[in-house]
């Protein structure tokens, strides 16, 4: 039997995660195609079962959501999975082309540079908010790191010259080489710790 690749294109066989924390939440199990249709949603820590390639897809849905607004408007990407799966796809080859490497793998050293280790948590204490940092559950790191760098992607394509799909590989890139000045995801980590490290 054939060998089972993403996208019948790109291996996930050899791939290996070297963040420890997030081993057991980046889900590289072999699919013909990622779209599970939300068969995990009802268990507990779904998301994890989910292969991160698809999560990938799933944040595209909705590019322009932040907690409970939308900053920039979704509309036109909510409900089209196979044009987000080919944005997605396109994304890859031009990654490919640039860093002549698996850009499955290039995209798990994104998520991993992206991945905040600690944030601000607010609570209350008599009349007034406390706000201390505190240490991200390996989960919310993964989320997070995807809903930032497909933010960054979205809002530099968004009424721009730039495409959906030069915009991620891009953003991709730029998370995968911890490079600040080009990548807005990991200039939002930095915020965020930088943030976390002032409220100890």
């Amino acid at each position: 039997m054939d060998e089972i690749k993403i996208f019948n294109k790109w291996s996930t066989n050899d791939l290996e995660i070297k963040d420890m924390g997030l081993k057991n939440y980046i889900n590289l199990k072999p699919t013909f195609f990622p779209k599970s249709s939300g068969r995990n949603s009802k268990r507990p820590f779904y998301k994890s079962k989910t292969h991160i390639v698809e999560r990938l897809i799933n944040k595209l849905m909705i590019p322009g959501h932040h907690g409970k607004r939308h900053r920039i408007t979704s509309g036109r990407a909510v409900g089209k999975y196979l044009t987000n799966y080919k944005i997605v796809e396109k994304s890859f080859e031009k990654i490919e082309k640039i860093i002549k490497k698996n850009p499955v793998e290039v995209l798990i050293r994104a998520i991993e540079n992206a991945a905040l280790r600690e944030e601000i948590a607010g609570y209350q204490v008599g009349g007034i908010i406390v706000r201390r940092a505190v240490i991200t559950s390996p989960q919310r790191r993964v989320d997070i790191a995807l809903r930032n760098i497909v933010q960054a992607s979205y809002k530099k394509s968004f009424g721009k010259k730039d495409s959906m799909i030069d915009a991620l590989s891009n953003e991709i890139i730029a998370a995968y080489n911890n490079e600040a000045s080009k990548s807005d995801s990991i200039k939002e980590r930095d915020r965020i710790e930088k943030e976390a490290e002032g409220a100890r």
